[in-house]
């Protein structure tokens, strides 16, 4: 699996590409009413303009002030090039020209544009002190990405999507002081890329300490997913979330029989378990044991191990590369 279409919606609002620079801008939609979508040269179109000078058309424009969501799309040579002078140029928007933000994506780039693992990165929290009415904020690419431990207190969506995310970033995220979060979903990858976290440095999180607000926890995408099972069948903050997505790993029938001699998740309103290695036989058993409770419970996209050529089973997470 590939990240193969540009966002389509964001922060509730449908997304509007902020037009190239021969095109007419006399006609545009009303400032709040979408997500706009700023994006520059990238690999598969280097003759656009730079991400930078696209921002700085979009500024003079449009009524920047009540924009509420904007996606950063791709950069030129975002595998070689990291994030850091747009993370600036955000953070000398805030206040006098970006003051309604809500929302912001970091890095909506398709396999063309720059496979998810080679987008380079930087530290995102200083958007997150730049804007301290930010609701929501996504980022995808974990290379040199940075999230050293913050407190901000409106942020209730934070979604980070990579193929590999790095240990010292989720101790950083799992140590922040986000009193208003709802929803977090981490793809914690594989260690091929960057991912080298361990159920030990999801703790906080787990024992749900750090977030009181936390109803919609999605801990995918990964190589250990079994270990993420089996440390969520006994997991405090479990009992107040309605939703919980173990999806896009490698999860097998020991990391399923976990949740389901583990604690009660009748409670909960829905249950991602896409892409897994589940056997037919446990697919049904947690189907069987939840759906009564009104649970949805999600096991699409079974997947079949491969021979790693030394008659070991090797599993894949969705997205790596």
């Amino acid at each position: 699996m590939t990240i193969s279409a540009d966002m389509q919606e964001f922060h509730g609002l449908p997304v509007f590409e902020f037009p190239e620079r021969d095109d007419d801008v006399d006609d545009l939609p009303d400032p709040a009413s979408v997500a706009w979508r700023i994006s520059g040269a990238t690999y598969c179109d280097p003759e656009d303009e730079q991400w930078e000078q696209v921002f700085a058309r979009f500024l003079a424009a449009v009524d920047t002030n009540q924009v509420r969501a904007l996606v950063v799309g791709g950069w030129d040579e975002a595998y070689d090039s990291s994030s850091a002078a747009i993370v600036t140029a955000l953070v000398e928007a805030a206040g006098d020209r970006l003051a309604s933000l809500e929302a912001v994506f970091l890095g909506d780039m398709t396999f063309e544009d720059c496979e998810i693992s080679w987008i380079q990165q930087s530290d995102v929290t200083l958007l997150l002190a730049a804007y301290p009415n930010l609701r929501e904020f996504g980022v995808r690419g974990g290379t040199g990405l940075e999230f050293p431990v913050v407190r901000h207190t409106a942020l209730r969506t934070l979604v980070v999507e990579t193929g590999g995310l790095g240990a010292e970033v989720v101790r950083g995220i799992a140590g922040s002081d986000l009193p208003a979060l709802e929803k977090l979903d981490l793809w914690l990858g594989t260690d091929e890329y960057g991912g080298d976290s361990s159920v030990d440095d999801l703790a906080p999180v787990l024992a749900g300490t750090g977030f009181p607000a936390l109803r919609d926890l999605a801990l995918r995408n990964s190589v250990i997913q079994d270990q993420i099972a089996v440390a969520v069948a006994s997991a405090p903050v479990v009992a107040r979330l309605d939703r919980l997505d173990l999806s896009m790993g490698t999860l097998t029938d020991e990391g399923a029989e976990a949740l389901l001699v583990g604690q009660p998740l009748t409670h909960l309103t829905h249950l991602d378990l896409s892409h897994h290695y589940l056997s037919e036989k446990m697919s049904e058993r947690i189907v069987d044991a939840l759906t009564p409770y009104g649970v949805t419970v999600v096991v699409d996209d079974a997947q079949e191990p491969e021979d790693d050529g030394d008659g070991e089973a090797f599993r894949y997470v969705a997205v790596a590369e």
